[in-house]
């Protein structure tokens, strides 16, 4: 049986997370959140999401480490994994490639907007359809 897709934020910034999290679940996307890489272990642990957007500097365990262990895991590691943070040099873009991330966002450079489309890329076209209500008999 298909769940819903569902859209993990690992991001210490609890205000931008919960920016993120408002707008997806107003496209009726169901959302995770943790705000370290040991919570977010945890949850990924016992849930597989649909994609996952992930900071790299984060208390406990970094980005970084939360992705080299996503790219471990055979149920985690085809899990679309987009990068959100603020570290720009091109050695930590390219280490993050080489463990997995599908796109890399510097958070200066990057719109509430263009980061909310391109997590719909990844999600199916049905999840970011409004459902329409059926009328009963």
């Amino acid at each position: 049986m298909d769940t819903q897709p569902t859209v993990f934020i690992i991001e210490d910034d609890q205000f931008l997370s919960s920016i993120l999290k408002t707008r997806l679940e107003r496209d009726h996307i169901l959302v995770g959140q943790a705000f370290d890489g040991e919570e977010a272990l945890r949850w990924l642990a016992a849930n597989r999401p649909t994609v996952i957007l992930l900071d790299l500097i984060m208390p406990k365990i970094s980005g970084f480490e939360v992705l080299q262990m996503i790219s471990l895991n055979p149920q985690l590691k085809k899990v679309p994994v987009l990068i959100l943070t603020n570290l720009a040099q091109d050695e930590d873009i390219a280490k993050a490639k080489e463990l997995g991330a599908k796109e890399y966002f510097v958070k200066v450079r990057s719109s509430v907007d263009d980061l909310l489309a391109r997590i719909k890329v990844y999600l199916p076209p049905a999840a970011t359809e409004v459902p329409v209500a059926v009328p009963t008999a």
